[in-house]
Formats: structure tokens, sequence, C-alpha cells
């Protein structure tokens, strides 16, 4: 996974989430279709395709999507 891009595409190929990159800044309640459990599902994608952990306690307090994505892909 290179960019931002990329991580919309694997939301919507794995999860079936219809978001776009502008639905990423957004809070969680306000993404189409979004479910909690989702969140545990993008973790595991992040994780696989970063190969680095996410310290759950930092993806609990991320306001969105993309947070969560800046939590896996930067140091």
């Amino acid at each position: 996974m290179n960019s931002i891009d990329d991580f919309v595409a694997l939301l919507r190929d794995e999860l079936a989430l219809s978001v776009t990159v502008d639905d990423i800044g957004l809070g969680f309640d306000a993404v189409p279709s979004w479910d909690s459990v989702h969140l545990l599902s993008v973790c595991t994608i992040l994780e696989r395709e970063t190969g680095r952990s996410l310290a759950l306690s930092e993806v609990l307090q991320a306001p969105s999507l993309e947070a969560v994505y800046r939590l896996a892909t930067t140091s």
C-alpha cells in the first residue's frame, strides 16, 4: 500500500465499503455503511499490508479512517 488511494481501494475491495478519499476524513458515524466491527477488519488489513502492529489504544482514539491510516503508515 503506497497511498491513501490504495487504502481506499482496499476498504472498497475487502470490506465492501463504498467510501471515497473524501469520506475517510469523516467521523466514523458519518462513513457510509460503517459498522464498528469494520474497525477490527481495518486494523487487520493495515497490519497485513504495512507489516506493522497497531496499538489498539491509539486506534480507539482515532477520529476517522484517515487517522487510523496515518497511525499505520507514519513512524
